[in-house]
């Protein structure tokens, strides 16, 4: 069987089952991450609530044991659950089967080395995709052994300890898993640390048809529900995750939903309370209030290209303390220099009972002070042309080419950036009130669609 090279992309796997992405395929992957790789110890593997995800993850099983590779299988897991296997147990890396946040009919699989350390496209997914390709295979003089186990006691004191149990106050929290796994994990978390929450359930319990649509609460057309859900109980919190929650939202009381921009400040402040002085990573995407309230924190902000392993890289050059997304992604040195969607909820938790304050009343200064345009994609035909047409036409304004092209002035930037994947240009747009960020907004799309 062929194999599509276009399931490789810049940071995992992603195919259509099954055609693009099928058992046959699976295995390639398991023998070519085998041959790449060349594990030293066990490697982890899991598997998320999609329906064909445990049937793929059986079949890379099946490709590492061959290669004599020794693999401990920890069962249905949320992602960041993965990489808490492979770092907290020394492992020799790990497979994930998982299309995270896309819609049921994609599967796929993110991979890491030792100590977490991602594959990138140049380094290991394209190797994997040759070795697929080439008709090649492994089959080891002793075959691989393989054995289960339950890491769910040991990564729900892990996440714990990023709290102090005791101390938090008695909350209404609605919780959003999207039909993955977050919501139980989480539920697990609250009985162990006995945390005073009265929890308010929402899609919680795992269903890899995603029965309302692409589980993904990043996207606005599926917060509705969530944000209504935290007003209509008097919630004091909402919790979302995505499908594999390693991205991880929330609303404020009353219903607000807190752009991850925002909510990123405080999370700034509370790891730099602890930590002063380090270097905190951000995107270029939106910057100006993580500027503001790393410096103000006494920490030294460095920038990075959007992507999780440009972001990981960054941070193990710079032995960053911690890392922000404006798409949800949260990282940490002490974890591994990973994402995780579960700690951030900890970290708020216990700012909201620390200071007894209100997320809204928290947020909003800074959401009055910095004006957002969320992502919007346009499709091009000519990327690179176009982004030199922006830089020709917005020349007088402060620009970077970091990661496509920053523009800065002095009420506003933007950020243009290709698609990894697609003919697409993504635009960001962050003003000092809202009417320049608008107008700009549209100055800009008019100029990206001509």
């Amino acid at each position: 069987m062929s194999v599509d090279p276009s399931i490789f992309k810049a940071y995992d796997v992603r195919g259509i089952y099954p055609t693009t992405l099928n058992e046959e395929i699976a295995y390639k992957i398991g023998q070519g991450y085998a041959d790449f790789v060349k594990p030293k110890g066990e490697i982890a593997v899991g598997h998320d609530v999609r329906l064909h995800s445990e049937k793929l993850k059986n079949e890379v099983v099946r490709g590492l044991t061959d290669a004599g590779v020794n693999v401990v299988d920890v069962g249905l897991i949320s992602t960041d659950m993965y990489y808490f296997a492979v770092g907290h147990y020394q492992l020799g890396g790990g497979i994930q089967s998982t299309a995270s946040h896309n819609p049921p009919e994609w599967h796929g699989f993110k991979m890491v080395k030792e100590s977490v350390k991602p594959l990138t496209f140049e380094q290991g997914i394209t190797q994997i995709r040759d070795f697929a390709a080439s008709g090649k295979s492994i089959k080891a003089p002793s075959k691989g052994n393989l054995r289960k186990t339950n890491i769910e006691e040991d990564y729900a004191s892990f996440v714990l300890g990023w709290l102090a149990p005791d101390k938090i106050k008695p909350m209404k929290v609605v919780i959003n898993a999207n039909f993955g796994y977050a919501g139980l994990i989480f539920k697990k978390i609250v009985q162990k640390g006995k945390l005073p929450l009265e929890i308010v359930e929402l899609n919680t319990i795992p269903d890899g048809t995603f029965p309302k649509g692409r589980p993904d609460p990043f996207v606005p057309e599926n917060r509705t529900e969530f944000t209504e859900l935290v007003g209509s109980t008097e919630s004091d919190l909402g919790i979302a995750w995505d499908a594999d929650a390693d991205r991880v939202f929330f609303a404020a009381d009353g219903g607000l939903f807190v752009e991850p921009y925002y909510l990123n400040t405080i999370l700034i402040r509370k790891m730099l309370a602890k930590y002063p002085g380090e270097k905190v990573i951000y995107d270029p995407r939106y910057s100006w209030a993580l500027i503001d309230e790393i410096e103000k924190n006494g920490g030294k902000p460095v920038i990075s290209r959007v992507g999780h392993s440009f972001i990981k890289e960054a941070m193990r050059s710079e032995n960053a303390l911690f890392a922000t997304e404006s798409s949800g992604h949260t990282y940490y040195r002490d974890f591994w220099y990973a994402d995780s969607g579960m700690i951030p909820v900890m970290q708020i938790l216990e700012f909201l009972s620390e200071g007894n304050v209100k997320l809204s009343e928290t947020v909003r200064p800074v959401m009055q002070k910095y004006f957002i345009s969320g992502e919007i994609n346009s499709a091009v035909a000519d990327k690179e042309a176009k982004m030199a047409e922006i830089g020709q036409k917005y020349k007088d304004g402060k620009q970077s080419t970091l990661d496509g092209i920053a523009v800065e002035y002095e009420q506003y930037r933007f950020v243009v950036r290709p698609s990894n994947t697609e003919p697409l240009l993504r635009l960001t747009v962050e003003g000092k009130t809202r009417k320049i960020m608008e107008e700009k907004k549209e100055e800009i799309l008019k100029l990206i669609r001509s």
